[in-house]
This record gives C-alpha cells, sequence and structure tokens, in this order.
C-alpha cells in the first residue's frame, strides 16, 4: 500500500493552489456561476481532509499512513456538511443552507476517494 503525504499529496497541492486562485486572485468580472458559487465547495474534501487526517495521525487519532479509506471520506462529508449547511446557518446570519454545496461537496469526495484509492 503507497503512503499517503496529507498535506503534500499532489491532489491535496492541487486543490489548495485552486483554492487560492479562485479566492483572492482571480477578478470576480472573470468568474461564471459555477467559480462564484461551487468551484470551492467542490475542492473543500481534496483540499482540507489531508490536513485534517494529519492533525489525527499527529495526536494519534490516525494509526496508519494509507491513503483516506472510503469510510473516513464519507464521514467527514457528513461532518462538513452539517456543519456548513446546517449548523453555520442557525450560528450566522450571513451563512445560508444550500443543497447544491453538499452535491458540490460530495462530488469533490468521489472525485478525491477515486484518486485516492487507485491502485
Amino acid at each position: 500500500m503507497r503512503v499517503f503525504r496529507y498535506q503534500f499529496d499532489p491532489l491535496c497541492l492541487l486543490a489548495c493552489a485552486g483554492y487560492t486562485i479562485n479566492r483572492w486572485l482571480l477578478p470576480s468580472a472573470w468568474k461564471g456561476p459555477f467559480l462564484q458559487g461551487h468551484f470551492n465547495d467542490l475542492l473543500l474534501i481534496p483540499a482540507a481532509l489531508p490536513l485534517v487526517l494529519r492533525f489525527q495521525r499527529a495526536t494519534g487519532l490516525r494509526t496508519h499512513d494509507h491513503p483516506p479509506a472510503w469510510s473516513e471520506i464519507l464521514l467527514h462529508l457528513i461532518v462538513w456538511s452539517l456543519a456548513a449547511e446546517v449548523i453555520a446557518p442557525w450560528l450566522f446570519s450571513r451563512a445560508t443552507a444550500d443543497l447544491a454545496d453538499v452535491a458540490a461537496y460530495a462530488a469533490g469526495a468521489v472525485g478525491a476517494g477515486l484518486l485516492w484509492q487507485r491502485a
């Protein structure tokens, strides 16, 4: 089994770069509805999960360096979806619940999982 490189995983680095470019470097005038609304949501799991798993590994909550299992991906997808689309709108007036965001999180999770699970 391959060793997972956590924050140095190529997909994580690519997702973090894509997020950074879309969030802070691309002018709004260049962005269509997808880039403004759901591109960053698509990158949530590929960008954030390796960082969370690295923290879990450092604290002993994760006992191996294998690529993320489907169960780990699904757990974090559910937790982050609930946090962002259920809890955050209840706590913050600017946050809104949007099932399309959850669909984007899920699409990113499936794509990342397929890449991480390849032989």
